[in-house]
């Protein structure tokens, strides 16, 4: 999954359009897949730094924790219904999402993109 994040922060850096989405997101969010932590570090909508955890001192703003089946259905090139989205993982029950809602509802549009950067065939 590490190396699944690294790949997708060079596609990051391959897309203007995300990249100005971005421009104004510099956090730390902390995505969680079956109990296993990855620390996403972006700066300025550029992931800087991917961590694998866990640590009890990272902060991070918000976290998604979501089961791995689910993610590789979300991942999936058309994913199926209640899969497309990640508050469509929330609402059956697959995700869960904590922290900073405000911080993840403003950078809303940049965060579901960069998530689904997985969809485009990046190796696991």
């Amino acid at each position: 999954m590490f190396l699944k994040f690294q790949a997708m922060s060079e596609t990051l850096a391959t897309q203007p359009h995300l990249q100005r989405l971005g421009r104004l997101f510099s956090e730390t969010v902390l995505i969680k897949i079956d109990g296993d932590e990855f620390y996403l570090t972006f700066d300025k909508g550029a992931l800087v730094d991917v961590t694998q955890g866990p640590s009890r001192k990272t902060p991070w703003r918000f976290s998604y924790c979501v089961d791995r089946a689910a993610l590789d259905e979300f991942w999936a090139p058309i994913p199926k219904a209640g899969f497309h989205d990640i508050f469509g993982l929330v609402k059956i029950g697959r995700a869960q999402i904590d922290g900073d809602i405000l911080m993840l509802v403003k950078n809303l549009r940049f965060f579901k993109e960069f998530l689904a950067l997985g969809r485009r065939g990046v190796a696991q």
